[in-house]
């Protein structure tokens, strides 16, 4: 086994490094005290590693693991508009949102770069797995899930209406669900880790979950959580109405649009409405999000359009539609990695 420098930043310092064996390299995440959250250099230099990997022809399989035990990528964006606010006060209105657009292009060029990877690819996976670092681990390939492991993992092919589910509650899941929904290929048994009430739940979600609009779902969970000893219902219901209206109704669209999206059109979409977010393109809301629940941490938002009948369909379509002249839309090698498509 060899660990490779990292000639600028030096081996303790290195958000990346690189072990090597004879047939197979592993990328690890270098960052513990940060959750292992990804940075857009670290993006773009494990995107060069991966690419310098698949055209040689010694390496049969790569892997991807973290220091520690936390995989995240999205938590790197809110840690910086966390310390670029406290440098100007509370006011997360003045953030850096060009180091926003740089971090995911990076980002999302590498997970297009894993889903197409031509190689084996094992993710190992243990602790805390949100947002980007959910959509690095789980591009393609084989993913290894201990029973530690939390997920925060939005994901458009699990079974059902679980993907709304998900990603309308922020609900996670445990290993054990994980290889129950096909996000996880392989599990590692390191105590006693019983199933969620998730899946075990999949029809009830089903039925709550597979209306056309957010409005329709609100009303089943309303009815729902009226009835006596429904505390589950009440529960997922105020986990919902905590939310942003706005950002509601784009989630849900967003997970009904990719499945039937090809992966660089679903990256090409998430790209949209995550630069249309952070630039406040309708609402402030993400910035308020964060207000309340990183910086000052009163867990009250004042959102823009406090209620869902605010928010109207021409609002939700704009954060769809192509970025326009003034800003360049995401650039993938399709044409490279896929020249059939």
């Amino acid at each position: 086994m060899v660990l490779f420098l990292d000639k600028e930043e030096g081996f303790l310092l290195s958000p990346v490094l690189v072990e090597g064996r004879a047939n197979s390299r592993m990328a690890i995440l270098n960052r513990p005290s940060a959750l292992n959250a990804i940075t857009a250099s670290m993006a773009a230099r494990l995107n060069r590693l991966y690419e310098s990997w698949e055209e040689n022809s010694d390496i049969g399989f790569v892997m991807m693991k973290g220091v520690g035990r936390d995989h995240s990528a999205l938590a790197q964006m809110l840690l910086h508009c966390i310390n670029f606010s406290m440098k100007v006060g509370t006011n997360v209105d003045c953030w850096q949102t060009e180091e926003c657009k740089a971090f995911f292009q990076s980002l999302y060029k590498f997970v297009y770069v894993l889903g197409t990877y031509l190689k084996p690819h094992v993710a190992v996976m243990d602790g805390i797995v949100m947002g980007g670092g959910a959509g690095l681990l789980n591009s393609g390939g084989s993913n290894m899930f201990s029973s530690g492991c939390r997920g925060f993992i939005l994901s458009f092919s699990s079974p059902g209406y679980l993907g709304e589910y998900l990603a309308l509650t922020g609900e996670k899941l445990n290993g054990v669900e994980m290889m129950t929904c096909g996000l996880a290929t392989h599990y590692s048994l390191k105590e006693v880790s019983l199933p969620l009430p998730a899946y075990s739940l999949i029809e009830t979600i089903d039925s709550l979950f597979s209306y056309d609009t957010m409005e329709e779902i609100v009303e089943a969970l309303e009815n729902k959580a009226a009835e006596p000893g429904n505390i589950w219902y009440a529960t997922v219901l105020n986990k919902i109405k905590e939310a942003s209206p706005l950002s509601l109704k784009v989630t849900l669209q967003s997970i009904r649009e990719g499945r039937f999206q090809t992966l660089d059109q679903c990256l090409t979409r998430e790209y949209r409405t995550s630069l249309k977010f952070i630039s406040k393109h309708v609402s402030s809301d993400f910035c308020e999000g964060v207000r309340a629940r990183l910086v000052d941490k009163d867990f009250a938002p004042k959102w823009s359009l406090p209620k869902l009948e605010e928010v109207t369909d021409d609002m939700v379509a704009s954060f769809f539609s192509p970025l326009g002249e003034v800003e360049p839309e995401l650039n993938l090698p399709v044409a490279v990695r896929e020249p059939d498509v």
